[in-house]
C-alpha cells in the first residue's frame, strides 16, 4: 500500500493563542508541525496536544527576533524532517502604549522587529527548501488593522501589520512562478491572551463577541488545505458586529 509522506508545517508563534490553535489544526489535518515560541515550557505543552491527538510536533523554543537562534533552528528542523513546505507566522507584539504622545522608539522597534521583520527573516530561510520542492504555503497572521486603518491597534503595531500586506504581494508576485503562495491573513478581534497588551483590557462580555482562536485555526487551515493552484491573497476575518 502506498503511504503519502506528511507535509512539514513551521508554525511561530505556537506557544500560546491563534498560533496554539493554528499548529493544533493543522496536525489533524496531517501535516508533521514544528513549533516555535520563546517560552519553552508554552512550546512544550501545544507539542504535547498534537502529540496526545495523534500528530507528530517539534518543539523549538526560539525568540523570532534572534537572527543566529532562529537559524539554528530551521537547520534543526530541516536536519529532522527535510526542507519546510509550510509555514504559518503568527508571533506578535504590541504595547499599552500605543500613541505618537507615549509611545517609545524602544517598544517601536521592538513591535516592528517582532511583527514585520521576523517574518521577512523566517520566509528567507524556507525559500530556498520551497523553491527546490516547486511548493510553499505561506500563511501571514497579520491583522485587521493590517488591512483597515484602526487607530486604536498603536503607531507601530498598525505600520508593522499594513507592511505585511507589501511583503505577501511581493512573495506573490517574485515566488510564484515557484509554485510558492502567501496569504495575508487579517484577524479582527479575537479572545486570546494578547489582549493583555491593549491600553484598557476587555472584560468577559466583550470577549464573548470576538472570534476565538479556533475560528483563526480553522480559517488557517482553510488556506492551508486548498489545491496547490489556488492562491489566497488576502483574507479578512471579523466577528460580527466589529466595526
Amino acid at each position: 500500500m502506498m503511504t503519502t509522506e506528511r507535509r512539514v508545517l513551521w508554525v511561530t508563534g505556537a506557544g500560546s493563542g491563534m498560533g496554539r490553535a493554528s499548529a493544533v489544526a493543522a496536525a489533524a489535518s496531517g501535516w508533521r508541525v514544528a513549533v516555535s515560541g520563546r517560552r519553552a515550557n508554552a512550546v512544550a505543552e501545544t507539542a504535547t496536544m498534537i502529540r496526545d491527538a495523534g500528530g507528530e510536533a517539534l518543539e523549538l523554543a526560539v525568540d523570532v527576533t534572534d537572527e543566529d537562534a532562529l537559524g539554528e533552528a530551521h537547520g534543526r528542523l530541516v536536519d529532522t524532517w527535510g526542507d519546510v513546505d509550510g509555514v504559518v507566522l503568527a508571533a506578535g507584539l504590541n504595547t499599552p502604549r500605543r500613541n505618537w504622545g507615549d509611545q517609545s522608539m524602544t517598544d517601536f522597534a521592538a513591535i516592528v522587529d517582532t511583527n514585520l521583520t521576523s517574518v521577512a527573516r523566517v520566509v528567507d530561510l524556507v525559500l530556498p527548501g520551497m523553491r527546490r520542492s516547486g511548493r510553499g504555503d505561506i500563511v501571514v497572521v497579520s491583522s485587521r488593522s493590517g488591512w483597515r486603518f484602526s487607530p486604536g491597534a498603536g503607531v507601530a503595531y498598525m505600520s508593522s501589520k499594513t507592511a505585511l500586506g507589501a511583503l505577501v504581494a511581493s512573495l506573490n508576485d517574485q515566488e510564484g512562478a515557484h509554485g510558492v503562495k502567501a496569504c495575508h491573513l487579517c484577524p479582527g478581534d479575537v479572545d486570546t491572551d494578547f489582549l493583555a497588551m491593549r491600553p484598557e483590557v476587555p472584560g468577559a462580555q466583550q470577549r464573548a463577541q470576538m472570534l476565538t482562536a479556533d475560528d483563526i485555526a480553522r480559517t488557517v487551515r482553510f488556506v492551508l488545505d486548498s489545491p496547490a493552484h489556488v492562491r489566497i491573497d488576502e483574507l479578512a476575518v471579523s466577528p460580527i458586529g466589529q466595526r
